[in-house]
């Protein structure tokens, strides 16, 4: 176990493992934390997680780890790691089994005030349109061909069927499409599981939130993105499905025996890698890319029958019921980039595991409209909690390779929710807030209580202050759809 006071403070929001905390690791740790949080974090295994993490070879800079850290398969989630490029390990550990889990956010002009009595019919609009729960099948069915274009094209292939604007695409991650999604190294038993849950949200933290704007600290930056205080807001959170779960699982065990046939010693199995240019490496890539094109096609589907309820409900009741995209971020993502470490440009894999992309402005691959300002970057709470929309900064981009918390993190185990909170209490405690609530089971709404999760809003005054986001927005639910 690592202890808290071994630990190198550099000032109030950053702390550092050094190398030599153990023999085996290659580089630093470093942590953007309070005090507090780092307290919170020492009740799991996370911080020993961080340290095994920075024994994988070919790093090419510390593993730096985020405010809402806690532990995870391998690496803790809230990691950011950077492998050289190509002889440097890809590890499905250090990027997560749902592969670009999520978080897409859309715009309004439409006034809470003005709507307030329609929101128990947007919630229930929108739970129809956007299947939920464990197994859940959507309403599009794929063929296999189909499977395999969505898997090359991601919401590339939601724009030709009709299910994505220009500017969804533009205002996506990687524009909605990593290339290289190679559908032939994905196993039958992913894409049978892929091709019903397209469209489809899932269970767990996975939800679809109507936010109101509550407060804007960056004025300039929210008027790009149009939001404007007491409009309504949504976030769609989700991530690949069983596609991508299942692809994680199939090369977590390729990789057991890989490991072994390249020599590789680890302190633990979970952290199971392969050399990227070796035939495992090339494989895993091309299925990890197929998963996140699957990703972003189902948060645009999801987006898109997202417009379809507020269409369905408020029709005929305001002028404009249009949801216009703010951005759409992945936060389990391996990506190849180009950082500055110890001086020098280097090509990396940047594996990001509840860790969310903040490249700082004037970055070419931004939409035009943020270059100025920065990449947008989004933070869901928990139900009944605050949500915040920040941006990336400059020093974001030489502190933590371009990267930055995902959320507010657990510090409760699901097992330990449910003992400790019934679910038809919390949403009764929910709804008597103003909060409407939507979910396929008590248990599972009880495993997302707030109190499961860590203070967001803490969470974020630490990457602020340490200087790798900067706020833009408060956001606040008024109503919760859940699997």
């Amino acid at each position: 176990m690592v202890n808290i006071n071994e630990l190198k403070q550099i000032n109030e929001f950053e702390w550092e493992i050094p190398k030599s905390f153990r023999e085996d690791m290659r580089v630093p740790v470093r942590l953007f934390a309070t005090r507090q949080l780092l307290e919170e974090i020492s009740a799991d295994k996370s911080l020993e997680q961080a340290v095994n993490s920075a024994t994988l070879p070919g790093l090419a800079g510390a593993v730096v780890v985020m405010p809402d850290m806690h532990q995870g398969y391998g690496f803790p989630i809230g990691a950011v790691a950077a492998t050289q490029f190509p002889d440097g390990v890809i590890s499905p550990g250090g990027i997560g089994y749902d592969i670009n889990c999520g978080v897409r956010l859309l715009g309004s002009q439409i006034e809470y005030e003005s709507i307030s009595q329609y929101i128990d019919d947007l919630a229930s609009a929108l739970n129809q349109h956007c299947p939920s729960g464990v197994g859940t099948k959507g309403k599009i069915r794929l063929s296999g061909k189909e499977l395999d274009e969505l898997c090359r094209q991601g919401s590339h292939w939601a724009r030709k069927k009709g299910y994505a604007t220009e500017m969804d695409l533009q205002r996506t991650e990687e524009s909605g499409c990593l290339d290289g999604g190679e559908p032939q190294y994905v196993s039958k038993r992913a894409k049978q599981r892929g091709l019903p849950q397209l469209g489809t949200l899932g269970a767990g933290n996975h939800f679809i939130e109507v936010d109101l704007v509550e407060h804007i600290y960056y004025p300039e930056a929210a008027r790009v993105m149009g939001l404007q205080e007491g409009h309504l807001a949504v976030l769609i959170h989700c991530g690949s499905r069983g596609f991508g779960h299942q692809i994680c699982t199939d090369y977590v065990k390729e990789f057991q025996s890989a490991v072994h046939r390249y020599g590789i010693k680890l302190p633990d199995r979970e952290l199971v890698c392969a050399p990227m240019n070796s035939p495992e490496g090339r494989a895993y890539l091309g299925a990890m890319r197929s998963a996140a094109n699957y990703a972003f096609a189902n948060r645009q589907v999801l987006a898109h029958f997202a417009r379809k309820a507020f269409e369905q409900v408020l029709a005929g009741k305001v002028r404009n019921w249009h949801l216009h995209q703010v951005y759409d971020i992945a936060h389990n993502m391996g990506k190849i980039e180009t950082h500055t470490i110890d001086g020098k440009p280097s090509t990396v894999c940047v594996h990001r595991k509840g860790a969310t992309r903040a490249f700082g402005p004037g970055y070419k691959d931004l939409p035009d409209e943020y270059k100025s300002l920065g990449q947008p970057v989004l933070v869901p709470g928990s139900m009944g909690t605050a949500s915040w929309v920040l941006v990336g900064t400059q020093l974001s981009m030489e502190k933590s390779y371009g990267s930055s918390c995902h959320g507010a993190g657990r510090m409760m185990s699901r097992s330990k929710a449910k003992k400790s909170v019934r679910g038809d209490e919390l949403r009764n405690k929910l709804e008597s807030q103003g909060i409407r609530i939507r979910a396929g089971s008590m248990a599972g709404l009880a495993e997302e209580a707030p109190q499961a999760y860590k203070n967001v809003d803490e969470v974020v005054e630490t990457v602020v202050g340490a200087g790798i986001a900067k706020k833009v927005a408060r956001i606040v639910p008024v109503a919760v759809i859940k699997g």
